[in-house]
């Protein structure tokens, strides 16, 4: 997947990140909970859109509005997702990338 999917590629860096900056703050067991779950739900999604993505290849090799129509569903599902995680880590993390910044 991660090879041939550009997006998973993107979702590896930002995991990789995450879990860094979870160690490097030293995040509770309940906040490690939370950004868990998130990635996971984030990288479910992506293994789902792939899936989804390959099967509609194989049975509609050709154009067809039902066909881009699962796709897009697919993907919009890992975009929530992704847009969901994005506000645990804004939670989570918000304050301390903040403090390191000086915003406050």
């Amino acid at each position: 997947m991660m090879v041939s999917e550009a997006n998973a590629r993107i979702h590896a860096v930002a995991t990789i990140l995450v879990v860094g900056a979870g160690w490097y703050w030293g995040i509770s067991r309940g906040e490690w909970l939370a950004v868990l779950l998130a990635v996971g739900m984030v990288w479910l999604g992506e293994g789902m859109n792939s899936a989804i993505e390959a099967v509609v290849d194989l049975v509609s090799p050709g154009e067809h509005p039902l066909a881009g129509r699962a796709k897009d569903l697919a993907a919009g599902a890992v975009l929530c997702a992704a847009v969901v995680a994005g506000m645990i880590g804004v939670v989570v993390f918000g304050g301390r990338v903040g403090g390191l910044l000086g915003w406050w």
